[in-house]
């Protein structure tokens, strides 16, 4: 496809007939929904609480047909799959060649809270997909102040899934009172001259960000949005322009799922955001 914003950056993969999505829908519910190998994430101590048998699956397509099994009615926050998202409205608003150049785009092969991964790289860039280059990314949101930033970034989150979404206020009470690891990574950001508005401050807004509640249903018409050049398939709304949607997709294949991004890649063969909690 030409690198030329009059194309529209729409997905032409083919999907099966509607009925055998739906078969398949549930054969991969049914296959995993006993699996209970991992543990919940204990970084924040609202995650560790969470009941460890929900499990839903929803495919959304970019005509707005859903399919679905399992806990689809659940709410959980979004936490890093949130990433994506204002990584690609802040593409939007600065464009492409500016936002590369203030937060990077290349996978670090390390774990998403690193802080060496800031040390090693000579511009202290990251990606918009690891913490440093997420927190970074949030700075750059539109606004004058935190509100500002955190009312521009839930409005669009909820465009992208169509309705309005809402903060989980015990998620980010207990993720504000552990948040030391981010806290530092913004301070360090900061120091190198990585971070473009005040630390704390953008962390409390990146903690917000995170704490969003979502159903399935919603990240996968969120998912859709993408897939469809950032057209909502449910509102029709034009939530995102075409390139910013392709560059934000890019950085999904080749960061999204951290340091086993490659393996993802091979395995899958999509874009993909690992992340979400409870």
């Amino acid at each position: 496809m030409r690198a030329d914003s009059t194309v529209q950056h729409i997905s032409n993969g083919q999907l099966p007939p509607e009925l055998e999505i739906q078969e398949l829908v549930n054969e991969a519910y049914n296959l995993y929904k006993t699996d209970q190998g991992g543990n919940n994430a204990s970084h924040y101590p609202a995650l560790k609480r969470v009941a460890r048998d929900l499990f839903g699956l929803c495919v959304v397509t970019v005509e707005g047909k859903t399919y679905s099994a399992g806990d689809i009615e659940h709410e959980f926050t979004i936490m890093s799959v949130a990433k994506p998202f204002t990584f690609a409205l802040v593409t939007q608003e600065l464009g492409i060649a500016e936002a590369r150049a203030k937060l990077g785009l290349n996978a670090t092969g390390l774990p998403f809270n690193s802080m060496m991964g800031i040390e090693l790289q000579p511009d202290r860039l990251n990606n918009p997909m690891v913490n440093a280059g997420a927190i970074a990314a949030v700075s750059l949101v539109p606004g004058k102040t935190g509100d500002e930033k955190w009312q521009f970034i839930l409005d669009k989150l909820s465009q992208f899934a169509g309705r309005n979404l809402k903060l989980n206020d015990e998620v980010y009470a207990s993720a504000s009172a552990s948040n030391f690891r981010n806290r530092a990574i913004a301070n360090l950001m900061y120091d190198n001259h990585r971070l473009y508005a005040d630390p704390a401050e953008t962390v409390d807004v990146y903690t917000k960000q995170s704490s969003v509640d979502v159903k399935v249903k919603d990240l996968a018409i969120m998912a859709a949005t993408l897939a469809d050049g950032g057209v909502n398939p449910v509102t029709h709304q034009q939530v995102l322009d075409p390139d910013s949607c392709r560059f934000a997709l890019a950085v999904m294949a080749t960061a999204g799922l951290y340091e086993t991004s490659g393996d993802w890649l091979v395995d899958i063969g999509l874009p993909g955001k690992s992340g979400v909690g409870g």
